[in-house]
């Protein structure tokens, strides 16, 4: 069980990662309000009314109709850097850390405790030696 937590832990820390360094850019094509087609890899396909506007020819010079049609791009950029220099932390931070850090290190000091609890309390008083009766000791 120890281990399945463990191993889960490290493919959510590692895929935490890569969303945060990856950078991907989200292509949206809207006819009017109406979301028409979206893509992560690729340009959008367009519902064609662009098509239909852009063949002017001499008789019709300027076209009649504004389009309706709108591209957006949604770009999200990935971090490049990481690391976090010391340097660059405030002496708050570093004041925190090395507290946080001596605290956490002072947990796993081993107490050297001779306390017996029992100390005031007589041993039982034993009737018989069983070992001497059933003639069984330890070589």
């Amino acid at each position: 069980m120890k281990q399945f937590i463990h191993k889960s832990m490290a493919i959510f820390m590692a895929a935490v990662v890569l969303m945060i360094t990856m950078s991907f850019t989200i292509d949206m094509h809207y006819c009017g309000d109406s979301l028409v087609d979206f893509s992560f890899v690729q340009k959008v396909k367009t519902c064609g009314m662009e098509k239909a506007l852009a063949t002017i020819s001499c008789e019709n010079p300027t076209p009649s109709e504004k389009t309706c049609c709108t591209d957006k791009q949604v770009v999200k950029e990935g971090k490049d850097d990481l690391k976090v220099s010391f340097d660059q932390l405030t002496l708050e931070q570093q004041v925190f850390i090395a507290s946080f850090t001596y605290s956490y290190l002072s947990l796993f000091e081993g107490i050297e405790s001779k306390d017996v609890p029992f100390i005031d309390y007589p041993p039982p008083f034993v009737k018989r030696d069983v070992q001497v009766l059933h003639q069984t000791f330890i070589i």
